[in-house]
């Protein structure tokens, strides 16, 4: 006779959100991808000027002009990805994921972060995602070039 086991308690109440856009690779495409991944917010339940949607606008406005910067590949487009992850026994988190087609220039791993000269006028972004998100990664996409994900815990 098969015995059933229920999941364990943590694993029964959770709420998945996800919003996917592609962008043009153009600093037009990075602005509106900062500005449609507040609006999502906002319909999630995190109005405008909160402290999520403040970061979540400056992130998004960082890795998004790295990509159309560092990671653009002409003719292609980039993604955006946030997935709102919450349940009952457990804290939420929001996943922001920007994934570009060029797979040779890849930003430094979170523990490699290095501050810039100080008369340096770029070089700051990702320490400013480093500062404002949980956890940050870059890792391959699936089909061809690569991922940057922060994570912010609710």
């Amino acid at each position: 006779m098969p015995v059933h086991v229920s999941p364990p308690a943590d694993h029964l109440a959770v709420t998945v959100r996800v919003f996917t856009q592609r962008f043009s690779a153009t600093r037009r495409g990075a602005r509106l991808a900062r500005r449609l991944a507040m609006q999502q917010l906002d319909a999630w339940g995190f109005p405008y000027g909160c402290g999520l949607s403040d970061a979540v606008g400056l992130i998004v406005g960082e890795l998004a002009a790295n990509a159309v910067t560092h990671g653009r590949v002409p003719g292609r487009d980039f993604e955006l990805r946030l997935a709102l992850r919450s349940g009952a026994s457990r804290p939420g988190a929001l996943h922001i994921e920007v994934a570009d087609t060029r797979t040779e220039r890849r930003p430094p791993c979170p523990d490699e972060l290095t501050p810039p000269p100080d008369d340096s006028e770029t070089g700051r972004g990702l320490l400013l995602v480093a500062a404002l998100a949980a956890r940050w990664e870059v890792r391959d996409r699936d089909a061809v070039g690569k991922v940057v994900r922060a994570e912010l815990d609710l």
